[in-house]
């Protein structure tokens, strides 16, 4: 089992205001880390944690076995959270935290597709068994629909010049693995902008979010976990792009924002005041010793929100 570290650990646990009988979602289990320290401070609660990846769930369950019985894990996307919960009989929690990361061990698995460094068979998928993988998307996405992507979602400026690569090269073959489609990328891009990072890393992020949808599930969940929470409650998310963290700044400050019509005024009436309040103003960022620790935890950043009323 290959290691991985929980980002911003510390930080994250302690910002949930855990109490011993906290009921408590971690709706991205991957390999166990927070998840197992919250079972820690909570034995007189309940965990519940999300995941889609096999593999995790089955070494999560095995550690956490060894903490506690008071948990529950539940094979499904962190979007189906209110009803997956409500199965349970739960209608309120005491805090949500997302780690909107992907893990190491699936970053290393070379066979799970993720790294432009280890040559793998083209997929990227978070749930194995869902059908969409990066070999359909890079093979059968039209070069329109792959230049939008690599633009939206990897925010490469290359993205149509490699789009077009992508598809002049698939009509001599169909491109198969990870390696193989480092060397189009690599053809498609100055060589002075290769110096510096590796030319493939935006276009493997763009295609990663597109197979596992994951910018489309951020605010539909945030609304579940902010909507389920109890007054004193906490939702903390840790993103790991520009693009996640901008949805998750943004709906944290529609909600605990004072309405227009009302601002300015002495005395607001409390029904107009927000119902939540932010934890965290500024992103709080990894310290130089995790930095110095685990470097993939450079572009990490928290947000935490709370219920008020």
């Amino acid at each position: 089992m290959m290691k991985h570290i929980s980002v911003l650990l510390n930080e994250s646990i302690s910002s949930l205001n855990l109490k011993e009988n906290s009921i408590i979602v971690d709706a991205t289990l991957g390999y166990g880390g927070h998840s197992s320290n919250i079972l820690e401070r909570i034995d007189k609660g309940y965990l519940f944690a999300f995941d889609q990846d096999s593999e995790a769930i089955r070494y999560s369950t095995d550690r956490l076995r060894h903490i506690g019985t008071n948990f529950t894990i539940i094979k499904s996307n962190f979007v189906n959270m209110k009803a997956e919960l409500e199965k349970f009989g739960i209608e309120k929690v005491d805090g949500v935290l997302f780690d909107l990361g992907v893990s190491s061990p699936q970053l290393d698995d070379k066979s799970r597709g993720f790294s432009f460094h280890e040559d793998a068979r083209l997929d990227m998928r978070m749930n194995k068994e869902q059908k969409l993988s990066a070999y359909e998307v890079v093979n059968e996405y039209s070069e329109k629909d792959l230049a939008n992507i690599f633009f939206k979602y990897g925010e490469d400026k290359f993205s149509k010049n490699v789009a077009r690569k992508i598809v002049q090269y698939r009509k001599i073959k169909k491109i198969e693995t990870t390696l193989e489609l480092v060397e189009v990328i690599k053809s498609a891009i100055p060589m002075k902008y290769r110096i510096n990072k590796h030319p493939a890393r935006q276009i493997f992020q763009a295609i990663r979010i597109e197979v596992n949808h994951e910018l489309d599930v951020i605010e539909p969940s945030l609304q579940q976990a902010t909507s389920l929470l109890n007054v004193g409650g906490r939702v903390a998310v840790i993103t790991f792009h520009s693009l996640e963290d901008r949805i998750v700044k943004n709906y944290f400050k529609k909600i605990t924002e004072i309405d227009d019509k009302v601002k300015g005024i002495p005395n607001i009436p409390d029904e107009y005041l927000p119902d939540f309040k932010l934890i965290t103003n500024k992103a709080i960022t990894p310290n130089d010793e995790e930095l110095e620790t685990n470097p993939r935890s450079r572009s990490s950043k928290l947000r935490v929100i709370e219920r008020i009323k």
